[in-house]
């Protein structure tokens, strides 16, 4: 590596940096708002745990996938679902990955884009377990997070169905992901309006 190439690589990393402090919609267990980089850690540790020996996958490939799929957050920011603005996210979030990267040397920059652009196409294997581990990410957070009042747990049960049904894999998680969230709105129906998510870290405690 050339110190150019060194030079440009360093200052990419010190841009990444700021997904750290890029908050998502979902809440962690004790209650604070969640960051991208902390969503894109445990995705990584689901393929990690979950997907190794999966026919036809290559694992290193997957996990690099996972690693930038949401990259372009460190400029522009997380677009939950639900915002309107989601119908133009990935646009917003190309445009934003090729600034992000610029300082790369150019074979780099060339493999995480190609990297991010095949999540998107969602067509390989490899990007058919990327989403859908995204989206049982975001599941798993949701169920388990200390969540505000009148969180709808409901919305897990269509979210990214499309996505884990492609693979057999995700939709075995999925199933068991799918009846912990039955059992948290049933858990709601039975103790009321849940004042700032108590009921929820009460199941996910005592679940294990």
């Amino acid at each position: 590596m050339t110190p150019d190439d060194l030079a440009g690589t360093l200052d990419f990393l010190r841009r990444a940096e700021a997904l750290k402090s890029t908050l998502r919609s979902g809440h962690a267990a004790s209650g604070r708002r969640e960051s991208t980089a902390e969503h894109t850690w445990r995705l990584c540790l689901m393929v990690m745990v979950l997907a190794e020996g999966v026919e036809g996958i290559d694992v290193t490939r997957l996990l690099k996938m996972c690693l930038v799929h949401d990259l372009g957050e460190a400029v522009g920011g997380d677009i939950p679902a639900t915002d309107p603005r989601a119908a133009d996210k990935a646009a917003q979030e190309r445009r934003d990955l090729l600034a992000l990267t610029a300082p790369l040397p150019p074979a780099r920059r060339d493999e995480i884009l190609a990297l991010w652009e095949e999540y998107e196409a969602g067509t390989s294997p490899e990007a058919v377990l990327a989403k859908g581990f995204d989206k049982l990410e975001t599941i798993l957070q949701h169920n388990q997070g200390l969540n505000p009042p009148g969180f709808d747990h409901g919305f897990n049960l269509a979210y990214g169905a499309g996505h884990t049904a492609r693979h057999p894999l995700t939709a075995a998680v999925r199933a068991v992901l799918d009846a912990d969230t039955r059992a948290l709105m049933a858990l709601q129906v039975n103790e009321g309006p849940d004042p700032g998510g108590a009921s929820v870290e009460r199941a996910v405690r005592d679940s294990g």
